[in-house]
């Protein structure tokens, strides 16, 4: 597998896929915006033959200088048990250390059991489930990690 930063163009592919990747609705939760203006702080993996193996979408924070922040991040079910999660976010992680960020954070939904167990073996604390996290009947749980 071969992983680059991502680009605007990257968007279209990784939509068409993300439903069927966490098997229920969740592409209403990647608007094109990410691609078009966070796409220098996330990532593309392919596999050799050039077809999608996972991305990361990350933000530097602009309101906060020592934040980093994890918003969506997706592995093909033929990529994973391989690392490429956890290759996505050490990279991520060196990104954002050289952009003299300390931390970062993310956000799962309760029922996302394989999110929450990947998110503690890379060290975030967990925290949750926070009600009303993103709006009324909107309950996450929240994740944390010092860099």
């Amino acid at each position: 597998m071969q992983v680059r930063p991502a680009r605007p163009a990257d968007y279209d592919p990784i939509v068409t896929v993300v439903d069927e990747w966490w098997g229920r609705p969740i592409a209403g939760a990647l608007p094109r915006l990410f691609f078009d203006h966070f796409h220098t702080t996330s990532q593309v993996a392919e596999f050799d033959d050039g077809t999608l193996a996972g991305f990361l979408v990350g933000i530097l924070s602009p309101a906060e200088p020592e934040a980093a922040y994890i918003h969506f991040v997706g592995v093909a079910p033929a990529a994973r048990g391989t690392g490429l999660g956890r290759t996505l976010y050490e990279r991520f992680f060196a990104l954002a250390r050289a952009g003299g960020r300390r931390r970062v954070g993310a956000i799962t939904s309760p029922v996302n059991a394989g999110s929450i167990a990947f998110h503690q073996r890379m060290g975030f604390t967990v925290t949750g489930p926070i009600v009303d996290y993103d709006g009324p009947g909107k309950t996450m749980m929240h994740f944390d990690r010092d860099l």
